[in-house]
């Protein structure tokens, strides 16, 4: 019977057995706690199937209109493609870039590559340039934002409210369907497809001819565990990526994304991230005076929201960066697990701080009547969008693992066996959440 295979931790670099699990339940780390891996209750032809009616239904809700305005016996239909189209007519043509990346193509690419790999592997015909395909989606992940997309629809159509008759679009339904389905398949990752196909004895499985006791680096994009190259830049050995033990220049590369955001996330405070042009004049609003806007309106709710992701997300996310960057001493796996998860919380809010870019975008197309209404982007949109993505690449530029290196049992300080002589059989967990899925 040969062994199962191997997996290593991504924020500790903890070695594992990969084991079968029941259908409900998660693995984590016996080190840092971090989830490993789930199984969940759905086969390979039902993810297909979720696949393609994501894409049927993504296409539906960019075809139909978002939303139906009208104001003074003239009529607006505004769709998405609309919306970016309106937004590089008006000059803005990097706030159109960014939401026709994020909103439209990265989850739209997103989706097309999932079912491309989940029928290869149903079908048990893995194409040649398989491996690259799940490089794609790998980087294609963390830019997929059509769930805040969603949140940016809705608040764009409660600030429509009081300037226009406002009523819902087959292709605000849509969008919310798609959303749901892409949140849901984003539970299939690059790498558990690629474990899917270890299980189906269609690649090499993980750690396949790793020796007790030998050093290992795991593959970013696959997963998989192999004996550390005597140098770096070494293509791995199942998918071609290159392989590093840890990231290069991690700390500097983070830092400098970090104070580049910073810097940005001034002007992105201080200059209008929308200007309105009424037949009173035109008006500049910030992040914050929307803010005050929407609660004087009596949406309290809504002004939490975008408080929350405009103003406190990015501003906890250079903060929280900051604190993992200063280097300390090992103070145990304890207070190393703390920051552990506050590295998990980075990454998971990270792309919502874009809804106010979205939200320009789509008022450009919603509030567009010729002499009575129009709204354009303004260069605080430019700069907000910048800080979005600069935070988001300071966090992929992180090595968490970095953290764990010091702890003194893994560095030699107290003799104890390697790390990867006895592989860890990773906790078992039941997850009820995964049972939806």
């Amino acid at each position: 019977m040969s062994a199962p295979p191997l997996l290593a931790c991504r924020h500790c670099d903890r070695i594992h057995q990969r084991l079968p699990i029941e259908a409900g339940a998660m693995a984590t780390c016996t080190r840092c706690g971090y989830v490993l891996y789930r199984q969940s209750g759905l086969t390979l032809h039902q993810w297909t199937a979720l696949a393609v009616a994501a894409v049927v239904v993504f296409a539906i809700a960019n075809y139909f209109p978002i939303a139906l305005l009208s104001v003074q016996g003239v009529s607006v239909h505004a769709t998405l493609p609309h919306a970016i189209w309106i937004t590089w007519q008006q000059g803005h043509g990097s706030v159109a870039l960014m939401t026709a990346l994020f909103a439209f193509a990265f989850p739209l690419g997103q989706m097309l590559f999932l079912f491309w790999a989940l029928r290869a592997i149903v079908t048990a015909d893995l194409p040649a340039d398989f491996k690259y395909g799940m490089r794609m989606l790998d980087a294609l992940a963390p830019w997929s934002m059509l769930s805040v997309l969603l949140l940016a629809i809705l608040v764009a159509m409660v600030k429509l409210f009081d300037l226009a008759a406002v009523s819902f679009g087959p292709g605000l339904w849509a969008f919310a369907i798609a959303a749901f389905l892409l949140t849901a398949l984003g539970r299939v990752s690059a790498q558990r497809l690629w474990r899917y196909a270890e299980d189906a004895g269609l690649v090499e499985p993980s750690g396949q001819g790793l020796l007790p006791g030998e050093p290992h680096v795991s593959c970013h994009a696959c997963g998989f565990v192999q004996k550390a190259p005597q140098e770096d830049h070494t293509p791995c050995r199942r998918c071609g990526a290159r392989v590093y033990r840890r990231l290069p220049d991690s700390y500097s590369r983070t830092w400098a994304f970090v104070l580049a955001a910073a810097i940005l996330y001034v002007p992105a405070n201080v200059l209008p991230v929308m200007v309105i042009y009424t037949p009173k004049g035109a008006s500049s609003h910030t992040i914050l005076s929307g803010v005050i806007e929407f609660w004087r309106m009596g949406s309290w709710d809504l002004a939490l929201i975008v408080f929350v992701a405009s103003v406190v997300v990015p501003l906890t996310k250079l903060l929280a960066l900051a604190v993992l960057m200063l280097r300390h001493r090992w103070r145990g796996p304890i207070v190393e697990r703390q920051r552990t998860r506050l590295y998990e919380l980075i990454e998971f809010v990270g792309q919502w701080s874009m809804l106010d870019v979205f939200v320009v975008v789509l008022l450009s197309a919603m509030a567009n009547f010729p002499g009575f209404s129009q709204i354009t982007a303004g260069g605080g949109a430019v700069a907000f969008g910048a800080v979005v993505i600069l935070t988001i690449f300071a966090a992929m530029s992180y090595d968490p693992r970095l953290g764990w290196d010091a702890d003194p049992e893994e560095v030699g300080a107290v003799p104890s066996r390697a790390p990867n002589d006895i592989p860890d059989h990773p906790s078992i967990l039941p997850d009820a959440a995964d049972n939806k899925y």
